[in-house]
C-alpha cells in the first residue's frame, strides 16, 4: 500500500464518539493523521437510542478529525457492539467441480458465501463468517487450503450475529452524517487487532473490552477466534452504582470513580474521606472512600462472573487452562485501580492491561495509547488492512471520440480526429469504446 493512502476508524460508542483518520509509514507503524472526539448523546449499552443527537456527535467527531487531518472524510470503517449481538458455531461445505485444480480464494469465498444464506431469527442478520479449521476430502485440521488439491471443501465456522433495526440504524446515522460505510467490524475483533500479539492469540486469550455500556469479549486460541460475547453491563452501571449508593449527581459520580475509584476495597481505611461540593449552597457531602471502592467492587464481581462464564462456555471448566496467555483488559474501564488484581483474584487466570500503542509510530498522540482508544485503533487498522486487499486504482484518463461526429484537421499532411471529450474507461463504457475502436479503424480504411 502507497503511504498516501487514508483510512479511518468510528467508534460509536455509550460514553463518546471518535474518529481516527490514518495511513501506514514506511516502517509498516500507523501514522495518525488526525483525531476527533465527541461526547455519545444518544447510544445506550451500544444500541443507537437517538438517531438525531447520534448525528449530532458524529458530525462533531467527523469535524474535529477533518480540521486535525486537513483531509476531508467521506467513508469510514465503522465498530458494532451492543446486547443484541450473540455468536454461533455452524459447519459447511462446497463441492467443487475439479478435484485436480488447486482451491483458491475463491473457492473459500462462495463458502463464505453459502453461510451467508443461512436463516436465521425474525430480525437477525449475519455480521461476520469467520472460518476457523478447514477439512479437505475429509482431512481435518487445515488451517490455510489455499493452494490445495481437493473436491470437497469444508469449514467450522464462526458467526456473528446482530438484530437488523440495530446495524441499520449505525448505517442510518452514518450515511445522515455525511459518510459512507466502507466496512463494519464486530468492535471486540477491533480491540483484539489493536491490542493482542499473535503469540496471545496462538497460546489461549481472552480479551475484555470494559466499555461505558457493555463489556465485550473475544477468545482466541490457536490464532482462531473461538468465542464472542457481548455482556450488557459496562462503566456506565459502576457509575450509575455509586450515583445512587451515595446519593450525588451523576457528574460528580463519574469524577469520583476516575478519581478515587478503586476495584479493591482493602487498599481504603475508614478515616479517608472525600468531599463532594453541596447543590446550590447546600452544604458539601462527604463520601468514605472505602465505602466508595465497595460499591464498585460488587458490580465488578458481577460482571467478571460474567465474563468468566463465557470462558467456561467457550471450554466447559477447563476453558481457563487452555487459555495460557490468561486475559487482556482493555477500554475505558480498564483504567480503574486494581481492576488487574481483582479480575486476577476471581478468575484464577493471569491478566495485563492492553495498550494501543504497539502499531503506532512514535510520537504519533501519545494520548491515543490509552487503552480506551483501543476499537477506534483496531478499526482504524481494519480500514487499513481493506485498503490494502482493495487498493484504490486511479482511472486511465484517454480521448473518447465519436467515429463519425469527429472532425478531421490536417496537421503536416495527416488526417487526425479531434477529441470531443475525456473521461476514463470504466466497466460502464468499455463496450462504447471497443466499439469506437472498430468503428474508428472502418473510417481510416474507408479514407485509405
Amino acid at each position: 500500500m502507497e503511504q498516501g493512502e487514508i483510512a479511518i476508524g468510528l467508534d460509536i460508542g455509550t460514553t463518546k464518539i471518535v474518529t481516527i483518520v490514518g495511513r501506514k509509514n514506511e516502517f509498516d507503524k500507523i501514522e495518525i493523521l488526525g483525531f476527533g472526539k465527541a461526547k455519545s448523546l444518544g447510544v445506550q449499552r451500544g444500541v443507537v437510542s437517538n438517531i438525531t443527537q447520534t448525528i449530532d456527535s458524529i458530525k462533531h467527531a467527523i469535524a474535529d478529525a477533518e480540521a486535525d487531518s486537513g483531509a476531508t472524510i467521506d467513508n469510514c470503517v465503522v465498530g458494532i457492539a451492543g446486547q443484541h449481538i450473540r455468536s454461533l458455531q455452524h459447519s459447511d461445505y462446497i463441492l467443487r467441480e475439479n478435484a485436480q485444480e488447486v482451491i483458491t480464494q475463491a473457492d473459500v469465498d462462495l463458502l463464505v458465501q453459502n453461510v451467508h444464506k443461512l436463516v436465521m431469527l425474525p430480525g437477525e442478520e449475519i455480521i461476520h463468517v469467520l472460518p476457523q479449521e478447514f477439512k479437505i476430502d475429509g482431512e481435518p485440521n487445515i488451517s490455510e487450503p489455499i493452494g490445495m488439491l481437493g473436491r470437497r471443501l469444508e469449514a467450522n465456522l464462526h458467526i456473528v450475529v446482530g438484530q437488523k433495526a440495530a446495524i441499520g440504524n449505525i448505517f442510518s446515522c452514518v450515511k445522515n452524517s455525511n459518510l459512507e460505510v466502507s466496512g463494519i467490524t464486530l468492535e471486540p475483533l477491533a480491540s483484539a487487532e489493536a491490542v493482542l500479539s499473535d503469540e496471545e492469540r496462538e497460546a489461549g486469550v481472552c480479551l475484555v473490552d470494559n466499555g461505558g455500556g457493555t463489556t465485550d469479549v473475544a477468545i482466541f486460541k490457536d490464532g482462531i477466534i473461538r468465542h464472542t460475547a457481548v455482556i450488557p453491563f459496562g462503566g456506565n452501571v459502576i457509575t450509575e452504582d455509586i450515583k445512587e449508593g451515595c446519593s450525588i449527581i451523576e457528574k460528580q459520580a463519574e469524577l469520583l470513580k476516575m478519581k478515587f475509584g478503586s476495584a479493591w476495597p482493602g487498599e481504603n481505611s475508614d478515616n479517608e474521606i472525600v468531599s463532594i461540593p453541596g447543590l446550590r449552597g447546600r452544604e458539601p457531602k462527604e463520601i468514605s472512600l472505602k465505602m466508595l471502592s465497595k460499591v464498585i467492587h460488587a458490580r465488578l464481581v458481577e460482571i467478571i462472573d460474567q465474563v468468566y462464564l463465557e470462558v467456561k462456555n467457550y471450554g466447559n471448566d477447563e476453558g481457563k487452562k487452555k487459555l495460557i496467555a490468561g486475559i487482556v483488559l482493555t477500554g475505558g474501564g480498564s483504567q480503574l485501580k486494581h481492576i488487574k488484581q481483582l479480575f486476577e483474584y476471581e478468575t484464577g487466570m493471569d491478566t495485563r492491561i492492553g495498550y494501543p500503542n504497539e502499531h503506532l509510530g512514535k510520537g504519533d498522540k501519545p494520548e491515543l495509547e490509552s487503552p480506551m482508544y483501543a476499537t477506534a485503533i483496531g478499526l482504524l487498522m481494519k480500514g487499513i488492512e481493506e485498503n490494502e486487499k482493495h487498493p484504490t486504482i486511479e482511472p486511465i484518463i484517454v480521448p473518447v471520440l465519436d467515429p463519425t461526429g469527429a472532425s478531421i484537421d490536417e496537421v503536416g499532411g495527416t488526417k487526425v480526429a479531434e477529441p470531443i471529450n475525456e473521461e476514463p474507461i470504466t466497466e460502464s463504457n468499455a463496450t462504447f469504446f471497443d466499439k469506437w475502436v472498430k468503428g474508428f479503424m472502418n473510417f481510416l480504411a474507408n479514407e485509405d
